[in-house]
């Protein structure tokens, strides 16, 4: 059954939505092994569960910029997937009946491969993936896992749910197609739970290729105000009753 979100204490920090301005120009920071506008709108404080909340809904998210600094994101364009956008390939509709997709069966595991350090790219560093662990058990961070006819997990991803924003934070695979049917397992659990703004950051060629759009931080902005400012899905902990957090795909 869905863990209840407890809601933490309010944190003794502030984040803007947008970089400080600095001679009448936004300040742009070279990303972390991304490409593109992305741009940092604060470094430092902390990663106390009241802290990543008041950042989600700002519009802002945590990822170390080297050299030990935490930094705060607000990309400029964001990367969104509608929920009515998904594109879904004949061949990965048969990769989804190959696996089972389940909510928050085992998050532990899924962001231990998210954070694998052999991956090319990878930023989760053990600040990062303790404090994500923390929100998962105040019921805020959610798995999603796609697991193979053996019962072994073949890929997943997770993400902060707030409202009807769903925040993506990262995927992973280990067999053929599995992130993205854990994807298309996700936008449906969405859709069933009336939420309304799926939010990636960045859209990537890959992401792009399932339908990923990129939309100004000021869209985004107006979206994620509506989409906050909505009851918890009874799915993410909300109290209007609870639901089985497991599905079969396909």
């Amino acid at each position: 059954m869905p863990r209840l979100a407890v809601e933490p204490p309010e944190s003794r920090w502030a984040f803007p939505a947008e970089p400080p301005a600095r001679n009448g120009r936004s300040r742009r920071r070279d990303p972390p092994r991304q490409s593109g506008a992305e741009e940092v709108v604060g470094v430092g404080a902390d990663l106390e569960p009241g802290t990543l909340l008041r950042a989600y809904r700002t519009g802002v998210f945590p990822m170390p910029a080297g050299g030990g600094t935490l930094a705060w994101w607000a990309p400029d364009p964001r990367g969104i997937l509608p929920l009515d956008g998904l594109r879904v390939s004949r061949s990965l509709r048969r990769s989804c009946r190959r696996y089972t997709v389940t909510l928050d069966v085992d998050f532990e595991a899924v962001i231990g491969a998210c954070s694998d350090l052999r991956r090319r790219g990878a930023w989760i560093d053990e600040p990062i993936r303790a404090a994500y662990l923390r929100l998962h058990e105040l019921g805020w961070a959610h798995s999603v896992e796609a697991w193979d006819g053996d019962g072994v997990l073949a890929g997943g991803l997770y993400g902060v749910a707030v409202g009807g924003l769903f925040a993506g934070e990262s995927m992973f695979h280990q067999q053929t197609d599995a992130s993205k049917v854990a994807l298309v397992g996700l936008v449906d659990l969405l859709v069933d739970a009336g939420s309304c703004l799926l939010d990636v950051q960045w859209a990537t060629d890959h992401l792009t290729s399932l339908g990923v759009v990129e939309i100004p931080r000021r869209d985004y902005l107006e979206r994620l105000k509506d989409a906050v400012s909505r009851p918890q899905p009874a799915l993410f902990g909300g109290r209007s009753g609870l639901e089985e957090p497991s599905m079969r795909d396909g």
